[in-house]
């Protein structure tokens, strides 16, 4: 599967070495800091700006199409575009590439948490990190908003998937798809690219053929896990979870954490909530997809049920339950992409699902907010509506002064999440030792 009639538009002239590509993916990965809005910057930096080796269109394409997919789609970005130059060995490459060094960093980052995470220094700092996060996601919600709203009915779209979540407590999978065909029967919003070349015919032997590869690939290790723990276990536990995650992840990290947290910490009760929210804040440290949190979640859940060596095993179920679908996704439907640009009624089904996802991720604001600043929130049921109602005395001010802090760093002096989190931690630190 290299890259010959369905990869051709790569140029003789532009396209680099195998080992180019993989000094350019490996800065990248070392450099996707941020998010995946600013790890989707870089990439069209580096690879549209300075080499030239996707043009604006197939990039941009490219992007519509990971959004399309279940996962993160930055990552799913770089895998496409080392796709696109080297076929299959350029996708491992680039995919490999953004996801390992930061998988690493956050596995050094779990095994100290695990070992250390009780103490007051670290439970301090983290006060100040899940104040810093949750100023980052309502910065994460307000940008996703002024991308995706252009309408009354986008408006309406992100209102009803907020009310569907956090009220009618209705599955996130069942609120994506029932956005995205809403999308789909409103198609003639918009219009297929006038220039766009006509899409090229991809075998259906070669797609099916790639399909069962890659279903292998991902299945087969998982399964094994079940057969030698057992069903019960932690770790094939995990290995359902996120797998399944791994399908209905649309809309990015940001718009399937609350699906995940809630579950992990109210279903499977892996974590607790503030636990929940001190990996989102190592996973907003490092490099590498915000998704990657996962990873601490499976680390902790099975570090707890045997020891360092079997968190170390649950990290790794997790990352391949959540990263060895990415590939199957690329590899299978990388062919099609340029099939988007004669595909309006996709393209509407996007855009909708996009709106859905600020409802959703206007949930999970609201719901880290609550786990932020009070310790007890009771979950009450009136009717058909799940509520949540936190007890106002057991607000804590501490939290509630670090999280004005973090507001202002980031929507008043423009700070990057680094420096947020730093401050943050630091301010934290500093107030323990002046109460003490």
């Amino acid at each position: 599967m290299e890259p010959s009639s369905t990869a051709e538009a790569t140029h003789a002239s532009t396209a680099p070495s195998f080992s180019k590509l993989i000094s350019v993916f490996g800065r990248i990965g070392l450099l996707s800091f941020g998010g995946p809005a600013a790890q989707i910057a870089l990439m069209h930096r580096v690879l549209v700006d300075e080499h030239r080796w996707l043009d604006e269109r197939r990039f941009l394409s490219a992007l519509s199409f990971c959004m399309l997919l279940p996962g993160p789609e930055a990552m799913q970005l770089a895998t496409y575009s080392g796709w696109r130059l080297h076929g299959v060995r350029g996708g491992l490459a680039a995919g490999l590439l953004f996801v390992v060094p930061g998988a690493l960093l956050v596995l050094a980052l779990s095994m100290l948490y695990g070992a250390y995470g009780s103490t007051p220094t670290v439970a301090a700092v983290f006060v100040g990190v899940k104040a810093a996060v949750l100023a980052i996601v309502l910065q994460a919600l307000l940008r996703v908003a002024n991308r995706a709203i252009k309408g009354r009915l986008d408006w309406a779209t992100a209102a009803a998937a907020f009310v569907a979540i956090y009220f009618l407590d209705l599955p996130f999978p069942l609120v994506i798809a029932a956005a995205a065909a809403a999308g789909y029967l409103l198609g003639t919003r918009e219009v297929a690219e006038p220039d766009a070349p006509p899409p090229v015919a991809v075998p259906l032997a070669q797609t099916l053929r790639t399909l069962c590869i890659w279903l292998a690939v991902w299945l087969v290790p998982l399964f094994a896990v079940a057969a030698v723990f057992g069903t019960g276990h932690v770790l094939a536990q995990l290995a359902f979870f996120f797998s399944k995650l791994a399908v209905v992840t649309f809309g990015g990290a940001y718009a399937v954490l609350a699906y995940m947290a809630q579950a992990a910490v109210d279903h499977y009760r892996w974590l607790t909530a503030g636990e929940m929210l001190d990996g989102l804040g190592l996973a907003e440290t490092t490099n590498g997809p915000l998704i990657l949190v996962t990873e601490f979640v499976g680390y902790m859940a099975a570090l707890r049920a045997g020891g360092v060596g079997m968190g170390l095993l649950g990290a790794l179920v997790t990352l391949w339950a959540t990263f060895a679908p990415c590939f199957l996704w690329i590899f299978v439907g990388a062919p099609y992409v340029e099939r988007l640009t004669h595909a309006p009624r996709l393209a509407s089904a996007l855009r909708t699902v996009t709106a859905a996802v600020v409802g959703v991720i206007a949930n999970l604001s609201l719901w880290f907010t609550l786990h932020v600043l009070f310790a007890h929130i009771d979950e009450r049921h009136v009717g058909p509506l799940r509520l949540y109602v936190p007890d106002p005395a057991s607000l804590d001010v501490v939290a509630l002064a670090l999280t004005g802090l973090a507001l202002v760093l980031v929507f008043v002096l423009r700070a990057g999440i680094a420096t947020t989190l730093a401050v943050c931690g630091a301010a934290s630190l500093l107030w323990l030792r002046l109460a003490s």
